[in-house]
């Protein structure tokens, strides 16, 4: 069997009960198979960036996996569907919606998946929750780069 790899998804829902879909997209991550949460941020609401429809309720999650990238992404896919997902159009509201942002040291461009997420250092519902579970990852200057982007910690 493959050796584990560091993953980290980026978990969001404004449609229906946005804080019980995140939390339960993050208990179903640990349900993949070969897979296991490693740490989790705290939930934010944020203001939609580049979408419409009600304020967003985002998280991070580090998730160590034995799954390869595009079976990760395939699951991620599913779990989406599970909860309701519907795609009428570019960022239409959701009921979740789930990004692997980054996959180990993977840079990956395929058709189906591009790793790091293109726009993860675009956006601050992605930075601030990742730069709470691992620092490292991101630099002080991209999380200056998007401190304009109205978002509160919740409780």
């Amino acid at each position: 069997m493959r050796d584990a790899v560091t993953a980290y998804v980026g978990i969001g829902a404004n449609l229906g009960d946005a804080r019980a879909a995140v939390l339960a997209a993050i208990d179903a991550l640990g349900q993949l198979p070969h897979t296991t949460v490693a740490a989790r941020s705290s939930l934010y609401r944020t203001a939609p960036v580049d979408a419409t429809g009600p304020d967003f309720v985002n998280a991070v999650a580090a998730i160590d996996t034995r799954l390869t990238a595009p079976d990760l992404l395939a699951a991620l896919q599913q779990l989406e569907l599970e909860a309701g997902r519907e795609r009428p159009w570019r960022n239409a509201p959701r009921t979740l919606d789930l990004d692997l942002l980054l996959y180990g040291q993977a840079r990956i461009e395929s058709a189906a998946l591009v790793v790091p997420h293109p726009r993860m250092r675009e956006r601050a519902f992605v930075l601030v929750p990742l730069a709470e579970i691992a620092p490292a990852l991101v630099p002080r200057e991209a999380l200056a780069a998007v401190t304009s982007q109205v978002m509160a910690r919740l409780p």
